[in-house]
């Protein structure tokens, strides 16, 4: 039975922070120094989790909150790659076995880093991850079902961040997170609409795949009919769905949709300025924010992850 949607509380999200500190890192703020013309804008290092993307939060809480039971038939997930390596990092920990429902075109770092944290890989195409993120359900896989965006105890994970971000930067005025399923800007939003009610809350998409920035628009989930795969492969959904919808809606403020060349010069900006390497969703936020829309700050951007293969990074800046 899929639990009923419900607020993730701030009481949530310092209790998980709690739970999961042995295991994920309290990663750096770190000022974007852009000269006295520019906004005010700080990163949050998220690429440099163990896992190197954000997913370890969510995935530790939820993990950790099971029961012995439930742990005891092993964990699965869907995965482009992020949420993947978080779960399995997690069930590692515990000695239980993971598998992930993998899409057959995530790239080879991710694929090789989920297997070295011994997972079982299933390959599958985008559609039918997708159909399974959306059924909570996958052929041949009877472990237990960790959602990697649509799980209260994932997003109260991804929420962590929030209390961090508060304490380190007091006044912050917008905060930007990508969105791909929206359990990240879910649990951040929940715990800056806590703790900075006048904040605001920001989703950066790509060009390509942008259903919230729709779903805003429309005033109701939508599907994005135009959506096209690009290297944003760690966020950019085809569709809003309606539970998801019911999370996102009361802790955002809109949506910043950006161009993927945007994408690409903040990933060089990003290296650049912190010699740190952000994959492509891990870029959307500060591309966001050099847009303008943002305002003058102080905005935080999260770079959500840095999974991607050198190569491509590499080809990808250069152009």
């Amino acid at each position: 039975m899929i639990e009923p949607v419900r607020p993730i509380t701030i009481e949530d999200i310092e209790t998980a922070h709690e739970r999961i500190a042995g295991t994920v890192l309290r990663t750096p703020l770190v000022r974007l120094e852009l000269g006295r013309e520019g906004p005010e804008i700080w990163l949050k290092l998220e690429n440099l989790q163990p896992t190197n993307a954000y997913k370890i939060r969510g995935a530790a809480n939820a993990v950790a909150r099971l029961s012995d039971a439930e742990r005891a038939r092993g964990v699965w997930t869907i995965s482009a790659g992020n949420a993947g390596q978080g779960v399995a990092y997690a069930a590692r920990s515990f000695g239980i076995p993971a598998s992930v429902v993998a899409i057959e075109t995530a790239p080879q770092t991710k694929l090789e880093r989920m297997r070295a944290l011994g997972a079982t890989i299933v390959p599958v195409s985008y559609d039918e991850a997708w159909r399974a993120a959306e059924s909570h359900s996958y052929p041949g896989l009877d472990g237990t079902f960790i959602h990697p965006f649509d799980n209260h105890d994932f997003i109260a994970g991804h929420g962590t961040m929030g209390l961090e971000i508060v304490e380190d930067c007091p006044d912050v005025r917008t905060v930007i997170c990508a969105i791909g399923g929206g359990g990240l800007i879910s649990g951040v939003g929940s715990a800056i609409k806590a703790l900075r009610p006048d904040a605001t809350v920001l989703g950066a998409e790509p060009e390509t795949a942008a259903p919230y920035a729709l779903s805003l628009r429309e005033g109701a989930p939508q599907k994005y009919a135009d959506w096209e795969a690009s290297f944003v492969d760690g966020a950019g959904g085809k569709s809003v769905t309606e539970r998801m919808w019911d999370r996102m809606r009361p802790v955002t403020d809109g949506s910043i949709v950006v161009t993927l060349d945007q994408t690409a010069k903040a990933m060089r900006l990003i290296a650049e300025k912190t010699r740190t390497i952000a994959e492509g969703a891990g870029g959307l936020a500060l591309a966001a924010a050099l847009t303008g829309q943002a305002g003058d700050g102080p905005i935080v951007c999260v770079v959500s992850g840095g999974n991607i293969d050198l190569d491509k990074f590499a080809e990808i800046i250069a152009d």
